[in-house]
């Protein structure tokens, strides 16, 4: 396989299977289901491009094997992931941020998660860092385990194998299979999208809210107010 030199080798579907193989492919698919430093790994791309390997000749695995592989470890993710969110409970939203945990990605889990009820593990499956965190949020909610456990086996097979499956059918495809360098180098562009569209949210919001506390009058700042009304 030719390594794409596009951004960062861990955003490299081509490179991380290239190297780490099968067992790197489930375990990073692993991590992302439900493991909180898993959020920025690309998961999307990395099963589109493990289907489309295979369907080309450059992945030895059978599908079928690949796509029964990525289901056990997407759902064991998330098995994962809940046991954590029930023991950790509350004090997950009370940890301070760091460079790889931001409570801006808890609260947005927790947002999900509260509109779409149980089928979010379904739905946030699809989503990328929501994913990682809709789990654990399920846990600490203590969501009852039988509807997490048939939710989470829809979630992690319907995203392991459906997306598995649609690279390896764009594979057969005679133009993707021609041109297999340019459509990875796409794949790795469209994982980058989502992940900047993030970043630049965040730094908007951040500068926005320095505004507003820029602009309020001394001692009339959202804390200042929120101690006046707990006195009260």
């Amino acid at each position: 396989m030719t390594t794409l030199a596009l951004g960062p080798s861990w955003m490299d579907p081509d490179y991380l299977i290239s190297t780490f193989g099968v067992a790197g492919l489930l375990a990073i698919v692993f991590a992302e289901s439900g493991l909180l430093i898993g959020f920025f790994l690309p998961g999307d791309s990395l099963l589109f491009t493990s289907g489309l390997l295979v369907t080309t000749g450059k992945l030895g695995t059978p599908l079928w094997l690949l796509c029964v592989l990525v289901a056990v470890a997407a759902v064991a993710g998330d098995q994962v992931g809940y046991l954590f969110g029930r023991k950790v409970g509350p004090s997950l939203f009370r940890r301070p941020d760091s460079k790889l945990f931001k409570q801006e990605n808890v609260e947005k889990a927790h947002e999900f998660f509260e509109k779409y009820g149980p089928k979010s593990l379904v739905l946030a499956r699809f989503v990328p860092i929501v994913r990682t965190f809709t789990p654990i949020i399920a846990g600490v909610s203590r969501m009852n385990y039988r509807s997490f456990v048939i939710f989470n086996l829809i979630g992690g097979t319907l995203w392991g194998v459906g997306v598995t499956l649609l690279g390896a059918g764009l594979g057969k495809i005679a133009f993707v299979n021609a041109h297999i360098e340019l459509i990875l180098v796409a794949v790795v562009l469209v994982s980058v999208v989502p992940i900047a569209i993030e970043y630049l949210r965040s730094r908007g919001k951040a500068n926005r809210e320095g505004v507003r506390g820029a602009d309020a009058p001394e001692g009339r700042g959202p804390a200042t107010q929120r101690r006046r009304h707990a006195k009260r």
